[in-house]
């Protein structure tokens, strides 16, 4: 395993990370999570991803519980939670969105649910146009002096966003955000290379990269039409088949089959080789994968070293697909 510094900051994450969106509290078993961290963990990582919002807050129970399980010492790895959706079924006003009262309620119930005593990073899952952002970096600064996060940061907000609340905490001597969780893939790549690229001088930005494989349609699987039993096709997903696919003017079903073609005849899997680019970009502190079987998560883990085999005319033979 690699590490990488999480932005200016001196945490030291894995540059592979496992996150439990979708698959923990709802799509696979507690045992069958309980072998994908442990495997993961024998394999290096060190920084579990996860969120209020995932499975209504049972992702974050089974992770903590299997955690606990397996007596990994707390000095030895990162876990995070995400704020804004609530993690009620029929959330009430107060029970989701960036006000102070729901970011430290939601605090206090992620550290139950993942049994800890503090949050190593802690996000605001999405900006809250009803939220003052000052608020919202008030609530993180006291719970960073309390003892009970490390280090918080966003996901998915704009630069502008970004720029507000360190701004905000600058002046008032805040604790401000340390890293951003954005989408990074071959096919969604604007934000992350582009709009943060000042903030990584400027304010010394991580980030913790989601999606590389672009929600599986770079690893082939949908080239011939989304199946089933995907995750494209669950019904509660809609939202993000319409992202994946994008419009029909976007051909991103055919750059990912022209991406797979050229894949198998470099000899490499396409899978590896797309998370293997999103470690090409310096600014990438983590790639967090998420898998549903511990052989999925093997073969995605051994991306370390297809990035340090596949030479730069082939890496220019892919950037020209999605040029």
């Amino acid at each position: 395993m690699q590490y990488r510094r999480l932005g200016s900051s001196g945490l030291q994450l894995s540059a592979l990370s496992f996150g439990a969106w979708v698959t923990f509290g709802s799509q696979i078993g507690r045992d069958e999570s309980r072998n994908l961290i442990a495997a993961a963990w024998d394999n290096g990582v060190n920084f579990f991803d996860n969120a209020e919002g995932y499975a209504k807050g049972r992702a974050e129970e089974v992770m903590g519980d299997v955690i606990a399980d397996l007596r990994l010492p707390r000095d030895g790895y990162c876990v995070s939670s995400k704020v804004f959706f609530g993690a009620a079924e029929d959330p009430a006003p107060t029970q989701r969105g960036l006000s102070r009262k729901h970011v430290t309620d939601a605090c206090h119930a992620a550290l139950k649910r993942l049994r800890v005593d503090y949050l190593d990073l802690y996000y605001c899952h999405r900006p809250d146009p009803d939220t003052p952002i000052g608020e919202t970096v008030l609530a993180m600064d006291a719970l960073i002096r309390q003892g009970k996060v490390l280090y918080w940061g966003t996901s998915e907000w704009s630069a502008a966003q970004i720029n507000e609340a360190l701004t905000f905490a600058r002046a008032n001597h805040l604790y401000a955000p340390s890293m951003e969780q954005p989408q990074y893939n071959l096919l969604h790549r604007q934000r992350v290379e582009r709009e943060y690229a000042p903030l990584y001088i400027d304010a010394g930005l991580g980030t913790t990269i989601w999606s590389p494989l672009a929600s599986g349609l770079l690893t082939g699987k949908y080239n011939d039409g989304i199946a089933g039993d995907s995750r494209l096709a669950q019904p509660t997903l809609g939202w993000l088949q319409a992202s994946v696919i994008g419009e029909p003017e976007e051909d991103r079903l055919g750059k990912a089959r022209r991406f797979t073609a050229l894949a198998a005849e470099l000899g490499e899997s396409p899978a590896q080789l797309a998370i293997a680019w999103c470690l090409r970009n310096p600014r990438v502190s983590s790639v967090i994968l998420g898998a549903s079987r511990v052989s999925q998560l093997e073969e995605n883990l051994r991306a370390l070293d297809v990035a340090g085999r596949v030479d730069e005319a082939s890496w220019q033979r892919i950037e020209a697909i999605f040029a």
